[in-house]
Parts: structure tokens; sequence; C-alpha cells
């Protein structure tokens, strides 16, 4: 049996609207996750240092303010300096839909908008996770 899978929740930036980033982090570890949730107002530095000292699988970044197209980047790029770029990324929030294909180009695995089932996004994640790691299953 694998551990079970890491997941890091990042809210990045000056949104200060964290209850998507809660419930979706409890949704997760419910499902049975280990979840880490970063808090409010952290960096894009911040919370690539927190995937990296949880060794984390994944990474679920709530973005509402609208800063998605700087931020997400900014993450992207301080995970592959790290080493880390094989960490799953998704992206919850409020995302215009003429972005989505924008962020999956730069390296997110999935963009989840309001309404997704919270049951569904844990089941992508770990299939997903599954997939990358076929011994661990």
């Amino acid at each position: 049996m694998h551990r079970p899978y890491r997941v890091v929740v990042g809210k990045p930036g000056l949104d200060g609207h964290d209850r998507g980033a809660k419930v979706i982090a409890r949704a997760l570890r419910d499902a049975g996750f280990e979840v880490v949730y970063t808090g409010l107002h952290q960096t894009p530095e911040q919370i690539v240092a927190a995937v990296v000292q949880e060794d984390a699988d994944a990474l679920g970044l709530s973005m509402l303010s609208g800063a998605h197209l700087t931020l997400v980047p900014r993450v992207i790029e301080g995970l592959a300096m790290a080493g880390r770029d094989d960490v799953v990324l998704l992206v919850g929030g409020i995302i215009p839909e003429a972005d989505v294909d924008v962020l999956e180009a730069a390296g997110v695995a999935r963009v989840f908008g309001p309404g997704a089932q919270l049951d569904d996004i844990g089941s992508w994640l770990e299939q997903r996770l599954d997939a990358l790691h076929p011994a661990s299953a």
C-alpha cells in the first residue's frame, strides 16, 4: 500500500476569500489525501517552498482575484526552478473560459470552476496521481 498522496492547497496573492480553498482542502482530506493548506496572502515563492518542504504530489491553487495569469506562471516557474515540475497542478475558482487554455498550455493539469463536484475533483486527482505513480497504486 502506498502512502496517501500529499496535496498543498495554496491561496496566492491578495485575495482574502478562502472559503473555497478550505472546502476543497477538507474534501480532499476526507477522500484520503494528506492536505496542507498554506493560508491566505501567500506569495508564489512561499507556496513553492511549501510544496518542496512537504514533498507534495499535487498543488491546488484557489484563485478569485483575477490575477491567475500573473500568479500561476510564477508558481509554475518556481516549481521548475525547485526541480518539482512533476507536481500535478490544478487551479480552481473564478477563471474566465478564455483563460483555461492559456493556463493548461502553461502547465496546469486541470482547471475547476464554480460548481465542480468535490467528489469529481478528488477522483480526478487520485486517478491522475495513480497514473503517474503506477507502482504506488
